[in-house]
């Protein structure tokens, strides 16, 4: 069910909290998403709308015949352009004045944490999902993924995990053949346990930790990451593969958290849940703006972009 925190009276908002709190939300959320871990940061955006020229042709090079006397061809490039649009991200926790007031450690400080993790799920599900993901977003990758063709579903190569992954028809050549290298993986935590037992047809295990450096998992010497801040949906997608590369996000410099003192939330039918003045309460409210974009500019293995698709997802057998 969804749950909505609207019509907040901005004017009532009684201060703004020390700087550096916002700071530290922009350092830590990135550590909270795996999405953001993998892909690339483009530099802050100073405006609601980042624009990203794509290469849209390629360009050619031509014999020249007879060698002599022949003449020489013309070429041509050309961009277009995508954009990543800055979307809210937000959060209000009310909390009793008493229960502030009782308390013998700082619950703002052990608010925040979680506000960081809540923010890192939200982009990260948004992004592999779609889940409550802004119009102006992107297509999700499932999404995306599934339209270029680039999904393989369990069972769905001759019943066989290696097959489904690594074979000739599986979610690493699905990326392959839309002209990208995969550089990394994000799967659930219900993935390790199927991957630790899958061998070689010589026995050797395609799973491989390292005793030296920790449990650093990799699939075909690519790493692998098991979030656990509850984004992957193992009922929706097993895998995730691409070349994370080709994903950019940008936080957009305007991140705050503020303090509520005499402000009403409602929820989506303007029906008061709140009422902070009388009842005696405070609220944390904690915002940013980020957006995200795949380009996927045409690349000499692939032309047609419908056909192109920098990721591929392993789906559960149906």
């Amino acid at each position: 069910m969804a749950v909505y925190n609207s019509l907040i009276d901005r004017g009532d908002a009684s201060a703004l909290m020390p700087e550096e709190y916002a700071k530290q939300i922009i350092k830590n959320v990135p550590q909270r998403s795996v999405v953001m871990q993998l892909a690339r940061q483009l530099p802050n955006m100073n405006r609601a709308q980042q624009r990203l020229p794509i290469l849209d042709t390629l360009l050619e090079a031509y014999f020249v015949a007879p060698t002599d006397t022949g003449k020489k061809q013309t070429g041509k490039v050309s961009w277009t352009n995508k954009y990543i649009h800055a979307e809210e991200l937000a959060v209000i926790v009310p909390i009793p004045e008493n229960v502030l007031a009782d308390a013998e450690y700082d619950i703002f400080g052990e608010i925040r944490p979680l506000i960081e993790e809540a923010f890192g799920r939200a982009f990260d599900r948004a992004v592999f999902f779609g889940t409550t993901a802004p119009d102006s977003w992107p297509t999700n990758i499932l999404e995306a993924a599934t339209s270029a063709g680039n999904v393989v579903t369990a069972g769905g190569v001759d019943v066989d995990l290696y097959d489904d992954l690594l074979g000739d028809d599986g979610m690493l050549a699905k990326v392959e053949t839309s002209g990208f290298d995969i550089t990394g993986f994000v799967a659930p935590l219900s993935m390790r346990g199927k991957l630790r037992g899958v061998r070689t047809g010589e026995g050797v295990p395609i799973f491989v930790s390292s005793m030296q450096n920790g449990p650093n998992y990799m699939l075909d010497d690519r790493p692998i990451l098991f979030p656990t801040n509850g984004s992957m949906d193992a009922d929706q997608a097993l895998m995730f593969g691409g070349d994370w590369s080709q994903l950019v996000y940008s936080i957009r410099q305007d991140i705050t958290y503020k303090i509520l003192t005499e402000s009403v939330i409602t929820d989506g039918n303007g029906v008061i849940l709140h009422n902070l003045a009388q009842e005696d309460k405070i609220a944390l409210r904690a915002v940013m703006r980020l957006g995200w974009e795949v380009p996927n500019p045409i690349n000499a293995v692939k032309s047609v972009e419908a056909e192109r698709y920098p990721f591929a997802a392993y789906l559960p057998k149906a």
